[in-house]
């Protein structure tokens, strides 16, 4: 049994998926938790315990405080006591104008991507804080660079969410920074994941945008998934309160 045990949200694609998989590698034994695909959590489960650990798929909806709270209470029952979390489900909904987007858009992307964060980052300090008992921790949020390029004629709702966390982050990394609990940030630019074709219907984004990322290419989730691993590390043991971009120079 690991004393590292984290949890990621929406890992069952994307960058929670590399995320998933590489802390894994590193040691961690690791609860993902997924909306609907149930066959690509087991995947990324299979490939935890093939790296020598063990996994937990747990579905859950992000923007529900319950099914939150049910997601913390089964990995306390089936792995242990926590020590990382990765805030990364959430979805950005069909591009559109604001002025033009359904309501029902604005709110799933809103609920899953603020509430859920909050929602789970909550449950991890209840967990993790010195104040209530426990030995510390690290929570890593992912936000976007869209929270600083607003995303006009995309997804403004999106990238406002993505300030929400961006606030929280530094906010949440003060309040427990004395309790044992580091909260940092990634915020990732263009990459390669099938957000661009499922979640917001732009087929092809990757390959036609890549000419606007100075260094002249889409990342890759696990470029992504190495900066929240350090970040969770012991190597970035004074490091509280960042968001770190990794975005090409966008």
């Amino acid at each position: 049994m690991s004393d590292k045990i984290a949890i990621v949200t929406g890992g069952s694609r994307g960058i929670g998926a590399a995320t998933a998989r590489m802390l894994a590698a590193r040691g961690h034994d690791v609860a993902i938790s997924y909306l609907s695909n149930a066959d690509a959590a087991a995947a990324v489960v299979r490939d935890i315990e093939a790296a020598g650990q063990r996994g937990l798929a747990v579905q859950c909806d992000a923007a529900s405080e319950s099914e939150t709270e049910r997601l913390f209470e089964t990995v306390d029952k089936k792995l242990g006591t926590l020590t990382a979390l990765v805030n990364n489900a959430g979805l950005t909904g069909k591009v559109d104008r604001l002025d033009s987007a359904p309501a029902e858009t604005i709110r799933t992307c809103i609920d899953a991507s603020v509430y859920g964060t909050i929602w789970a980052s909550r449950a991890a300090v209840r967990r993790m804080s010195t104040k209530f008992g426990g030995k510390g921790g690290a929570i890593v949020n992912v936000s976007s660079i869209a929270s600083k390029l607003g995303s006009p004629n995309y997804y403004v709702w999106y990238a406002a969410a993505k300030g929400a966390i961006d606030s929280l982050t530094i906010g949440l990394a003060k309040e427990v920074v004395k309790e044992g609990i580091r909260v940092n940030a990634v915020a990732p630019g263009i990459i390669d994941t099938d957000i661009h074709e499922v979640s917001s219907g732009l087929a092809g984004r990757v390959e036609k945008e890549a000419h606007l990322v100075p260094m002249g290419r889409a990342g890759t989730p696990e470029e992504v998934a190495e900066g929240i691993v350090w970040l969770l590390s012991d190597a970035a043991s004074y490091v509280t309160a960042e968001i770190l971009q990794i975005s090409g120079a966008r």
